[in-house]
């Protein structure tokens, strides 16, 4: 790949900033670097240039990173937007405001080079803004390292209190996010409330079948997640039925096929 991305920088701490912007500009697939030290400068910058992705700080005097991404949202051109932070305790705002990726400091060069990577692939990708959510992700905190895990790779989650587990190809993540805030974000990308505590893919759903009166709903196995039967409340049944057999995005099989 040529170095053809164009990025802007923004920490209002000069020493933070001079480092990212050096590692920005060092990198091969990045072209052109500017560097803004609040967000007033960092609209100003946008405003005079076509930036590919935004690398911002989230603490940050005036308007926030996580206001300021929120105001990217209404731009023609939406730049890509990576965080850079010393704290960790921000991965759910990032998602809401559709980040990218969140790198926490100090930068290790291989995190580096994924969020440049995911922006590149991004920028080629071209998705329009309307569609932005059909790529999201939600980052997953384990042992200090921010897990990106893409919704699509996600067979079903698990409520867990005021947090959600995220039954994934690459395994169980566990997040701060409720249930119900998955649930209505991603009914439309063909996801399904089936219980009180559980929400699934109709893509890897292979059947229903009934079992003492009760309803369980059948899950193929899923990379690193197994296969799963779960309970269905009477309240969801009737509506799991119906989008199953109407839902372009199920995956059907006989209850009783192989895995």
């Amino acid at each position: 790949m040529s170095a053809e991305l164009t990025v802007l920088a923004v920490d209002d701490e000069a020493p933070a900033l001079d480092e990212l912007a050096y590692l920005l500009g060092e990198h091969a697939d990045i072209a052109t670097v500017y560097t803004a030290s609040d967000a007033t400068s960092a609209l100003r910058e946008l405003n005079a240039h076509t930036i590919d992705a935004v690398f911002l700080d989230i603490n940050m005097p005036g308007l926030s990173g996580i206001e300021l991404a929120g105001v990217l949202t209404n731009f023609a051109h939406r730049p890509a937007v990576v965080f850079v932070t010393a704290h960790d305790d921000k991965a759910v705002a990032a998602f809401d405001v559709g980040a990218l990726d969140y790198l926490l400091k100090p930068i290790r060069q291989n995190r580096l080079d994924e969020a440049v990577r995911r922006v590149a692939t991004a920028r080629t990708t071209d998705v329009p803004d309307e569609d932005a959510h059909d790529s999201d992700v939600i980052p997953a905190e384990l042992g200090g390292i921010t897990h990106l895990v893409p919704r699509e790779s996600i067979g079903w989650v698990e409520a867990e209190g005021d947090y959600a587990r995220l039954h994934s190809a690459t395994g169980a993540h566990l997040v701060r996010i409720p249930l119900s805030t998955l649930e209505t974000r991603w009914r439309d990308h063909g996801f399904q409330r089936i219980h009180r505590s559980y929400l699934v893919s109709l893509r890897v759903v292979t059947g229903l079948r009934t079992a003492d009166g009760a309803v369980l709903v059948r899950l193929r196995a899923n990379g690193s997640s197994p296969a799963v039967e779960l309970p269905v409340s009477r309240r969801q049944a009737r509506e799991l039925r119906d989008r199953l057999v109407r839902d372009p995005m199920r995956n059907l099989k006989p209850a009783g096929a192989d895995e």
